[in-house]
């Protein structure tokens, strides 16, 4: 039997005592069910769909509020105006058949009926249309909610011998206005 040495046995214990080993993830353990698709992704995807739909509702809109079967869903979307955006809808045919039925649908105004569709389809069926709502709702709020800035103001040396901070991107005293660039390529002030 080889003996090894007491460097390799008290570099072993040394190891085995560490709090946080490189491995070790050092968030604390979330309660509750772990997401299964981000939030930003439902949101970004009901916007998405959202924009889609008002483009094709004059075409697409009359037929979804008949249909009564998956296959009238997927009917409502063969038309020549729909065209490569078919491909999208039609595999959740089913979901939107569910969407449609709920007692919650909008009758009667094209643009609730058109944000209460692309915001229940947008979680794919992985979560249901109810939450997919919630979830939308819950993200355009902390994006609207999120800081920004109110005002910016600069340090200028003016031609009437002012120096100092600008008020609202200009002079104080002789209220000479800051000049921007432009993007304009043929702007030549």
């Amino acid at each position: 039997m080889q003996k090894s040495s007491a460097k390799i046995e008290r570099a072993k214990k040394v190891a085995g005592k560490r709090k946080f080993p490189l491995d070790m993830d050092l968030e604390k353990p979330r309660r509750g069910r772990r997401p299964t698709i981000p939030a930003s992704w439902i949101r970004g995807r009901a916007d998405n769909y959202r924009w889609i739909f008002n483009l094709l509702w004059e075409e697409i809109g009359p037929r979804l509020s008949h249909a009564e079967t998956a296959q009238d869903v997927v009917n409502s979307f063969s038309g020549t105006k729909v065209g490569s955006y078919a491909l999208e809808f039609i595999p959740l045919a089913e979901l939107i058949l569910t969407v449609l039925r709920e007692r919650r649908f909008p009758k009667r105004k094209r643009e609730a009926q058109i944000n209460f569709l692309a915001d229940s389809i947008a979680g794919y069926g992985v979560v249901t249309p109810r939450s997919s709502r919630d979830i939308c709702e819950r993200e355009r709020a902390r994006i609207n909610k999120k800081q920004h800035i109110l005002c910016y103001e600069y340090y200028i040396e003016c031609s009437c011998g002012y120096k100092g901070h600008s008020r609202k991107h200009a002079c104080p005293t002789c209220e000479a206005e800051i000049k921007f660039p432009s993007d304009d390529p043929f702007d030549t002030d």
